[in-house]
């Protein structure tokens, strides 16, 4: 088994990985909008939605894996009125992988917080 971190203060804070890696599966834990370089969020949830990607991709690179391997997400926004906005982002990087989907509407632990995405990818 294989650990990541972005190096997030919240890994170390709350007591998780970024990604856990186990076999084939990669099982990613929610990532927010925040540009971990220098711990920056937009306020546009299509930003956050970009940058939470951004993030995905990274990890996923470190893990072994890339954006194909994707099987399963979850998303998490905090209105459903958002969702207009973020539907091209996703598209743009998911449209042609077309993994299982959740979408919930829901508050997140901060209040400039508006997306949450959560992966599971399996190379095999």
């Amino acid at each position: 088994m294989k650990r990541i971190s972005t190096g997030s203060p919240f890994e170390k804070t709350m007591g998780y990985s970024r990604a856990v890696i186990k076999g084939g599966w990669c099982f990613m834990s929610g990532v927010t909008g925040y540009d971990y370089a220098n711990m920056q969020m937009p306020d546009d949830v299509a930003a956050q939605t970009s940058n939470c990607f951004k993030t995905i991709g990274t990890v996923l690179t470190e893990a072994g894996f890339e954006m194909a391997d994707i099987v399963r997400v979850q998303y998490t926004v905090i209105a459903a009125d958002m969702v207009e906005a973020i539907a091209p982002v996703l598209a743009d990087n998911l449209g042609h992988i077309r993994p299982a989907a959740t979408m919930i509407i829901a508050g997140l632990i901060r209040p400039e917080m508006k997306i949450e995405i959560e992966i599971t990818a399996f190379k095999g």
